[in-house]
């Protein structure tokens, strides 16, 4: 049996999530990785996007969360899974990472954030 998915890679974000207030006033930069399980066989015989899930539809949806303010990345990460389930039912499985870049934590390190795995 074969296993395929769509992926978004290193895709950036400015937004406004955080804990402290100047996290929502000045935001901050985000690095968002995909992977979603779902069938391409139909599309590697057809190569119509139709037959496929179409990732621009993907980038909209999680980009349309990432816009909506959130205290904690576990709240906007959970809210891109639960919108991703709903619009696209045939996806199998999904790994999401989610990273706030420099966070404001007195570490010197390139980012701190989640990760969601799901199988369906």
């Amino acid at each position: 049996m074969m296993k395929s998915y769509i992926t978004l890679s290193d895709v950036r974000f400015r937004a406004f999530h955080g804990v402290l207030p100047q996290e929502s006033r000045v935001g901050a930069d985000f690095v968002l990785d995909l992977r979603l399980g779902y069938d391409i066989s139909k599309a590697m015989e057809t190569d119509d996007v139709k037959d496929t899930l179409n990732y621009a539809e993907v980038y909209n949806l999680v980009k349309r969360e990432m816009a909506v303010p959130s205290k904690l990345l576990e709240h906007v990460a959970g809210r891109m899974v639960k919108t991703i389930c709903q619009a696209f039912p045939a996806v199998t499985s999904i790994d999401l990472h989610l990273v706030k870049l420099n966070p404001p934590m007195g570490a010197d390190c390139r980012g701190a954030g989640v990760e969601i795995h799901i199988n369906k």
